[in-house]
């Protein structure tokens, strides 16, 4: 964001000024001694002068044509000058003053400060040399020394001002990004509370009833919703209401369920989340595996979630218990894998390849899942 005049104000302005001495030394062209050294000034100064107002992208005068304007600043006062007595009131015949004072304002004003100060520095010690001390005010060079002082000031002022509003836009944006991210926190915070309250508080008021004492069918699926609310942190974007209840259901025949939720699906769109929901849950309910991990893919690759079914080659081993943590620490290179599944970000018209109970490729539909 920056804080300007329109630009087109300024140039019109400027020119207007310009005109203007080139006005003035037309009307007294009889004051001087020679009028070819003038009218050469005033096609340099009316030159240079369409040079330095010339639009272009960048607000910083060109450096050849800030140079040119020096140039101007030191040849014109000479030229003009030694076309006059300067024992004499010469009225308006020294407006190559003013001019200059235009000229280096202009420069000033885009932003090449340090030549505008030389060229009326220079204007200063011409007009001392020329005429005295008391040419200064005569002249009108104290007036063109302030105009370039104010031209400078207000651009510095601009520039600081378009810097601070910078900075407070950027420390807006991040006051905005942290509101954001607490809101969302508070948000995320009072949907897993009201998930988790929706979810325990049959059990919690069953216990409170009983006074502790459970079943141990009770005390099951206590642990079924502890492995359900785990979900709800871990698993995140791979559950939906589908998938809780075939995940709820597959602990309750015994299988431990993992979903570990990376965030490799957070950009996927609706409909191919729905369609991997379906597949997940087709999968866990169809598989006959007594562990199952399920984890999304890293972003980027045509895969957005595998599952994987262990289970044990021994068929009369027996199945792992609903109570089991996520983290087991039982050996698993004994068992043998029931399902490979993974599941495409796109929709294909060729389901992915899976294994079957014994390690055979089995082709799955859409939709479905290895037994």
């Amino acid at each position: 964001m920056r804080i300007t005049a329109p630009r087109w104000l300024a140039v019109g302005l400027a020119a207007v000024f310009s005109a203007y001495h080139l006005v003035l030394a037309t009307v007294s062209r009889s004051s001087y001694d020679d009028l070819a050294p003038v009218v050469v000034g005033m096609v340099l100064y009316a030159g240079v002068t369409v040079a330095a107002l010339w639009p272009s992208r960048s607000r910083v005068i060109p450096l050849w044509s800030a140079c040119l304007a020096l140039a101007v600043a030191v040849v014109l006062p000479v030229l003009v000058s030694l076309q006059l007595d300067h024992g004499d009131d010469n009225g308006y015949a020294t407006w190559y003053v003013a001019a200059v004072g235009t000229l280096m304002v202009i420069v000033s004003a885009r932003r090449r400060q340090g030549i505008a100060w030389t060229g009326v520095g220079f204007l200063a010690v011409h007009a001392v040399a020329w005429g005295g001390l008391a040419a200064l005010p005569e002249t009108g060079v104290i007036g063109s020394i302030s105009w370039v002082a104010f031209s400078s000031a207000m651009s510095s002022t601009l520039a600081r001002a378009g810097r601070e509003t910078r900075e407070f836009v950027l420390a807006e944006q991040e006051a905005a990004d942290w509101q954001a991210a607490q809101e969302a926190h508070v948000s995320e915070r009072q949907v897993r509370l009201a998930t988790t309250g929706r979810t325990a508080r049959p059990m919690l008021q069953a216990i409170v009833d009983q006074g502790g004492e459970l079943t141990d069918e009770q005390r099951d699926e206590c642990l079924h919703l502890e492995a359900g609310i785990r979900d709800e942190i871990r698993g995140r974007r791979l559950l939906d209401d589908e998938v809780r209840r075939e995940v709820l259901a597959a602990r309750r025949r015994g299988t431990v369920v993992q979903l570990l939720d990376e965030g490799g699906i957070d950009d996927l769109p609706e409909a191919d989340a729905r369609r991997v929901h379906r597949q997940l849950a087709a999968a866990v309910r169809e598989t006959s595996a007594d562990r199952i991990i399920v984890r999304t893919a890293p972003p980027g690759g045509e895969a957005a979630v595998t599952v994987v079914g262990l289970g044990s080659p021994d068929p009369g081993a027996t199945a792992l218990g609903a109570g089991a943590s996520a983290g087991a620490e039982e050996d698993d290179d004994g068992d043998e894998v029931r399902l490979w599944l993974q599941i495409p970000r796109v929709d294909e018209t060729a389901g992915p390849v899976t294994a079957g109970p014994h390690g055979e490729a089995v082709e799955e539909v859409p939709g479905g899942g290895a037994g």
